[in-house]
């Protein structure tokens, strides 16, 4: 299985900030690191990759379980990617600027579903 950190390994990735939502993502991979109990939860990272022209981009975060089966990203400014955004201008976003992009992409994947599945709850 794919570590989700290695993402700081891959090459680069210039995207137009514009252009961010038409990114398609797909699951890589999902690790539980921590076998929660009644006592704890879960703990885990999960990792998407996708296609920006010919260059692959990535994108991971932790994830915790909570109770009644749901699942939640453990910190949404903590993010790692190898996705650098750029404004009209082509000027690199601030960082700030660069998580809400990448939490606009996370919104709309599926990744809950996937978390789920590594824990046996689909």
């Amino acid at each position: 299985m794919t570590p989700a950190w290695i993402v700081y390994a891959w090459p680069r990735v210039l995207c137009e900030a514009q252009h961010a939502q038409s990114l398609q993502f797909a699951h890589l991979s999902t690790q539980v690191l921590v076998t929660g109990d009644a006592a704890r939860p879960s703990l885990g990272q999960t990792l998407w990759q996708g296609a920006e022209g010919q260059a692959i981009a990535g994108v991971a975060w932790d994830w915790i379980s909570l109770p009644a089966g749901l699942v939640a990203m453990v910190d949404p400014m903590a993010l790692i990617t190898n996705l650098q955004f750029l404004n009209p201008a082509g000027e690199v976003l601030a960082p700030l600027e660069s998580v809400l992009q990448l939490n606009e992409i996370v919104h709309g994947l599926p990744w809950q579903y996937e978390v789920q599945r590594a824990l046996g709850l689909h």
